[in-house]
């Protein structure tokens, strides 16, 4: 997974090294708020910049989530802007025993899933990742692999909502079950229903053709007792 993606550590976590080559400004960001609380406390504060870091760092994140949710671009970037006005005028409700990544994600899911029960989500083409080096992988196996995963794509967009969340958040951002618990407002146990089922679902919707689509993810599901 990208870098960009927090995957759920202490309140504590030092941005240094999740921003090797970001933007002057950003680093300058960094040098001064070394901590989730230290970030938070210079946006309730007015610090110039403060803001503008703590968005720098997670929009990416941010609108990944919204998108993989959502199918499409457009509600992804309504979604996305959302969630930081509303980070911003809730920030003296962090609490500095999540992380700031924890948090945005909820506002994010919650966000997705007011959406959803008011539209069915419109689902666009999955682009291959680019960082795939294409000089070692068959053009005939990219395109096929490319195909496979706007099947699974298709398939998620399918699930009922709660269990969409939680594939998203369990196989793209990779967050521990109790995390994920954290996010969408449930406990753990209810996680791994959600996401046992979302595993059999998805298995109905690809059919017997896809045998390696949730292989992952449901060797992932069985490791992770957190």
């Amino acid at each position: 997974m990208t870098s960009d993606i927090a995957t759920g550590s202490a309140a504590g976590t030092r941005w240094r090294d999740m921003l090797s080559g970001a933007p002057d400004l950003v680093a300058a960001g960094t040098a001064r708020y070394g901590s989730d609380p230290e970030l938070v406390r210079g946006c309730l504060a007015g610090s110039p910049g403060a803001f503008d870091l703590l968005v720098q760092l997670h929009q990416r994140a941010v609108y990944r989530l919204c998108y993989r949710f959502m199918g499409n671009h457009e509600d992804a970037a309504d979604l996305s802007q959302e969630v930081f006005l509303r980070a911003h005028r809730g920030l003296a409700s962090f609490h500095s025993n999540s992380s700031l990544s924890t948090w945005l994600y909820r506002i994010g899911v919650n966000l997705c899933l007011n959406r959803v029960s008011l539209k069915r989500p419109v689902t666009e083409p999955l682009v291959v990742d680019r960082a795939v080096d294409h000089r070692v992988v068959d053009p005939v196996e990219r395109l096929e692999q490319g195909a496979r995963a706007v099947r699974l794509r298709r398939a998620i967009a399918q699930l009922p909502a709660r269990q969409r969340a939680v594939v998203i958040l369990r196989v793209y951002h990779e967050l521990p079950h109790r995390e994920v618990a954290t996010i969408v407002g449930s406990s753990v146990g209810a996680v791994k229903a959600n996401f046992f089922h979302a595993m059999g679902n998805l298995r109905r919707l690809l059919g017997p053709d896809e045998p390696g689509s949730t292989g992952r993810a449901g060797r992932r599901a069985g490791e992770d007792t957190s």
